[in-house]
């Protein structure tokens, strides 16, 4: 990147701390709008970070297949005829057309509609239509390209982009002990069922809402049912690796009624909220710089009564639709340009800090990497065989022609 995109960008600016006794200034409004951040954050974590997605409850049976987006990737989870769990790409390897087109569904093969080139569920080719008479066609060389996949001790799937065979980023490094928190054994994972799945379409970065999800700063103010669930002023954040587990203290009666919450986010982009009546699964996916699907995909306790599961599944609604009213008229003064950015308090304000200091560390170690080698680096990106000669020349034609994501080329 030239110079003044990396000043626009805001590199170079203060680092957070975590001294809690002293202010700290956030990222700066362009990490919000860019277009060049945006695609920099696809590559430094949503294309080598390791990505919460859904519960195995939702692959209960061989067949079952489920469609996830995030940044742009199509990836398709799957239970095969042996019982595993895949995921891959949802891309023919013929011509690049989806293999799935819906949200999820149960089958037998994965068909592209293309030009009927076929995979089993755990992504080998099956058929290629006239490819049998190419003697030099190797149909163990054109599976969908897998994703990296690991169910953890709750029964929750991730999945990592990276297409090298070992990810670069090990889910340890992570996530270790997200998963065994002492709080979460309470919960028998087996007794939670998928009920429904809702969205919000919103008009702001996925930073923003990571961002408000990670503070409860704001509750007082905005969110009166939250004390229903929790005390605020016994309100804290533990941060962790790449986890923030948010800790509030509720009352015996809250208790005996099933509304002791533990929430913890995921980073980058995802959280879970559990309690005995449901838990659900936030995500935010983005779809641009200014533009946030969110998806929330809701478990129901089969034991819980349907008054108690709809009295805390409207009320966790309404909370997130104010929280979406409060993200939305941030990003539209963001936009403007005149803000840059605010001092944010270090213990109030401990999570979205620390969620700030993991983005900046992780784009500003790519970007370094990038400018070393010259070049943009996709770790998600197919890996060409050695016999691809001409497309890697016609690879470096496009280069020097800007053909990259920044249109104007980049300069290194």
């Amino acid at each position: 990147m030239a110079p003044a995109i990396l000043n626009y960008l805001g590199f170079g600016s203060s680092p957070t701390t975590d001294n809690e006794s002293s202010s700290v200034r956030a990222l700066p409004g362009p990490w919000y709008t860019s277009q060049e951040m945006y695609e920099l954050e696809r590559r430094a974590i949503f294309s080598r970070k390791w990505l919460f997605t859904t519960h195995v409850n939702r692959l209960k049976t061989p067949g079952n297949w489920l469609r996830y987006e995030i940044a742009g990737f199509s990836i398709v989870l799957s239970r095969d005829r042996k019982g595993n769990i895949n995921a891959f790409h949802n891309v023919c390897r013929h011509r690049a057309y989806p293999v799935v087109e819906g949200d999820s569904g149960t089958s037998k093969i994965f068909s592209c509609r293309y030009h009927g080139w076929s995979y089993a569920l755990d992504g080998k080719l099956a058929k290629a239509p006239g490819y049998q008479d190419l003697p030099e066609f190797d149909q163990s060389q054109n599976n969908l390209f897998p994703i990296h996949v690991r169910i953890d001790t709750n029964g929750f799937i991730w999945i990592n982009l990276d297409a090298k065979q070992t990810p670069e980023v090990p889910w340890e490094d992570d996530f270790e002990g997200a998963d065994t928190q002492e709080r979460l054994k309470q919960f028998e994972w087996d007794n939670y069922e998928f009920d429904h799945l809702w969205e919000i379409d919103a008009e702001y970065n996925w930073k923003i809402g990571a961002d408000n999800y990670n503070e409860c700063y704001h509750c007082k103010t905005t969110h009166p049912d939250i004390p229903t669930v929790a005390d605020l002023n016994s309100y804290s954040v533990n941060v962790q690796r790449a986890w923030i587990q948010h800790n509030g203290a509720t009352t015996a009666e809250q208790k005996a009624k099933g509304l002791t919450v533990c929430a913890t986010y995921f980073w980058p982009n995802a959280s879970m909220n559990v309690s005995p009546h449901f838990f659900f699964t936030q995500r935010f996916v983005p779809r641009g710089p200014k533009r946030t699907l969110i998806r929330y995909e809701v478990f129901r306790n089969k034991n819980s009564s349907e008054e108690d599961f709809k009295f805390i599944d409207s009320l966790y609604k309404r909370i997130m639709s104010e929280d979406k009213e409060l993200c939305d008229a941030a990003q539209k003064n963001i936009n403007i340009g005149v803000f840059v950015n605010g001092e944010m308090h270090p213990k109030m304000e401990k999570g979205p800090l620390f969620f700030q200091r993991l983005v900046r560390e992780a784009v500003t170690a790519h970007h370094k990497r990038e400018q070393a080698a010259k070049t943009e680096i996709w770790p998600a990106r197919q890996t060409l065989p050695g016999s691809a000669y001409t497309t890697q020349k016609d690879l470096e034609l496009c280069s020097g022609l800007a053909c990259s994501t920044n249109q104007e080329g980049l300069v290194w």
